[in-house]
């Protein structure tokens, strides 16, 4: 006979002082909290060191000196737009990493010292390409293949129509305000439906900045802002859009494109991709890194022949290779690890890094206006109503297809998830990193072409 007392756990006083004990388990509890990706502990150690070695003169451009500063620098700033009601649910981390390094520059806020060594480092290590090639091919390798097939097929007819009228509306709009048809449609129209930060205003700063023989920080400043507050509008937009679909549920499919369609993805295709993710090993991961960059050097050189930038030219390579096999699935799978650790370590490092090196807070503050704003809002709404009518036109659901094309204006993935999760439509996800990796391809690559075409 038993008691209920004798089968419920009862705390011993040695596991009582276990858990009251500071060393080890309390320490643990610290090390286990953390600021972005850094634990606590080290995050106090390594802000001690830095402020040591600003007083010593011992900030140098090498590589172990400017991880701590970067890390510790894009993380803070994360950190900090993380935990404002609101904005943190619109990428106020990217934003805050972006902007308020640039405007502490600006200031005289930073060490100059520090302020030369992160330039140097960011100029001359080609951080910036590294971040670009693993990101792209780890993301796009990284895609279940039929759902790219299928997600073409499905969803690029009013992806392609809502984007060339967007860039109509936007255009005129933004001209009829005084902005100029030029300027309007490659610096405000166009950064929109780029495909973010990463994967769109970084590629189509470097391609503008080729061709006008500017720098790359001026025109990433012009470009940036669109991104941003595009992204705002398509989630505010998108949350109206889920408000409707409760409200006339026959435009609708929660989540569902087409009549019919439960998912794009066959569940076998979706357990071959998980096992191979559960198999994954240190040197597929390298491989998948190597394979990342010789993606890229193979785009520089399409660009010493066409003339295309590197970093759009890896992307299609990707996307071809992706398409025809030719790249294992193991690999794949290794890519898309490389791709998620990219994205979760070096994003926040990176932006702060462009903040203090090569985004003017002067001309990014100059771009805030009300004009830009009209503009951006009408670009947005032409490509979300276009969607949305095409979509109805060819059988799909109309407000599925306007919140896909409303990820194609998003903020790159982080603006995906907040526009679905506005949306409440997250089984949207895999058409809409379609919209956001593809559609904003073709547009970046689409208007450098035409930019070196018209001139400056």
């Amino acid at each position: 006979m038993t008691s209920s007392a004798s089968t419920s756990p009862v705390p011993t006083p040695l596991n009582e002082r276990r858990a009251a004990r500071f060393w080890p388990e309390g320490w643990w509890r610290l090390v286990d909290m953390k600021i972005g990706i850094i634990p606590l502990p080290l995050y106090v150690i390594v802000a001690i060191l830095l402020v040591v070695l600003v007083q010593e003169g011992e900030v140098k451009p090498d590589g172990p000196t400017m991880i701590a500063v970067l890390v510790m620098g894009g993380f803070t700033c994360a950190e900090i737009g993380k935990r404002i009601p609101i904005l943190r649910n619109i990428g106020a981390g990217a934003i805050f990493a972006t902007f308020i390094p640039s405007a502490l520059v600006y200031y005289k806020l930073v060490p100059p010292q520090m302020e030369k060594a992160i330039f140097d480092f960011t100029k001359f290590t080609n951080f910036l390409y590294i971040y670009i090639a693993t990101i792209i091919v780890g993301s796009i390798l990284g895609m279940d293949r039929d759902v790219l097939i299928k997600g073409f097929l499905k969803i690029f007819a009013p992806l392609a129509v809502g984007s060339v009228a967007a860039a109509i509306v936007g255009t005129l709009v933004g001209t009829a305000l005084g902005l100029g048809p030029y300027k309007t449609f490659f610096f405000i129209v166009v950064p929109i439906m780029a495909g973010g930060v990463g994967e769109g205003a970084i590629p189509l700063s470097i391609g503008y900045a080729a061709i006008l023989g500017q720098q790359q920080g001026v025109v990433f400043a012009q470009v940036l802002p669109p991104v941003m507050l595009g992204s705002l509008t398509a989630i505010i937009f998108a949350g109206t859009l889920n408000y409707v679909g409760k409200r006339y549920p026959h435009l609708t499919g929660e989540g569902r494109l087409q009549p019919g369609a439960e998912g794009m993805e066959s569940s076998d295709a979706q357990a071959r991709s998980e096992a191979a993710r559960g198999q994954i090993d240190a040197a597929t991961i390298g491989a998948a890194g190597l394979t990342a960059i010789t993606l890229y050097l193979l785009g520089v050189v399409a660009h010493h022949l066409v003339g295309l930038p590197a970093p759009v030219a890896m992307l299609f390579l990707a996307v071809f290779a992706k398409l025809g096999s030719a790249v294992s699935p193991h690999l794949q799978a290794g890519g898309f690890v490389v791709y998620k650790f990219v994205q979760v370590s070096m994003t926040y490092p990176l932006l702060f890094a462009i903040g203090v090196a090569l985004t003017p807070w002067n001309e990014l503050m100059a771009a805030f206006t009300l004009v830009n704003l009209i503009t951006i809002v009408s670009t947005v709404s032409t490509l979300m109503v276009t969607g949305f009518f095409v979509g109805r036109a060819l059988g799909m659901y109309p407000i599925e297809t306007a919140i896909v094309n409303a990820c194609h204006s998003g903020q790159g993935g982080t603006g995906d998830v907040a526009i679905l999760t506005a949306a409440n439509r997250m089984a949207l996800m895999p058409f809409a990193q379609i919209a956001t990796r593809i559609g904003g391809a073709l547009t970046v690559t689409g208007t450098i072409i035409a930019m070196k075409w018209i001139g400056a």
